[in-house]
């Protein structure tokens, strides 16, 4: 059976943890462990925080998630219509980032795909940039006990 969810937001900070908390809420059916919600919120949070830095210099834009539930899987497109990244290949390289005087690490990608099983970027040809995340769920065993 498959469960979709699509949601619209704009790219505020206050709206990074809600972003999180409602992917992670629609995955629970999949009866994810704690690591496993924690794996999707992370990488979540990270790539919402891409677009509220990066993508809408100028102010506020919207910020699309899309998550599929399929086969114990979870996938997600977090997706603007920002400006855009450059170069996606330099953009996906460790501590690379283009906001250094702010202090960014430029980790977010690398955190993505440390908690997720894929991670994959598209440019939207200037319209923005779709990040597509899947994590398959391996889940609790209901029948555990307590030791």
């Amino acid at each position: 059976m498959e469960k979709k969810l699509t949601f619209i937001f704009d790219s505020v900070s206050g709206n990074e943890s809600f972003a999180r908390n409602v992917v992670a809420s629609f995955c629970l059916s999949l009866n994810p462990s704690v690591d496993e919600i924690i794996d999707i919120k992370t990488a979540v949070s990270e790539a919402v925080t891409n677009v509220i830095v990066h993508a809408y210099p100028e102010g506020v834009g919207k910020v699309k998630i899309n998550v599929t539930l399929k086969n114990s899987r979870v996938y997600i497109s977090v997706k603007d219509s920002g400006k855009g990244i450059e170069c996606i290949s330099k953009a996906i390289e460790p501590f690379f980032t283009t906001k250094a005087d702010e202090e960014r690490t430029g980790m977010g990608f690398t955190v993505m795909e440390s908690f997720m099983d894929n991670v994959s970027v598209k440019n939207n040809k200037g319209k923005g940039v779709t990040v597509y995340m899947v994590k398959k769920i391996l889940g609790t065993d209901k029948c555990e006990t307590m030791a």
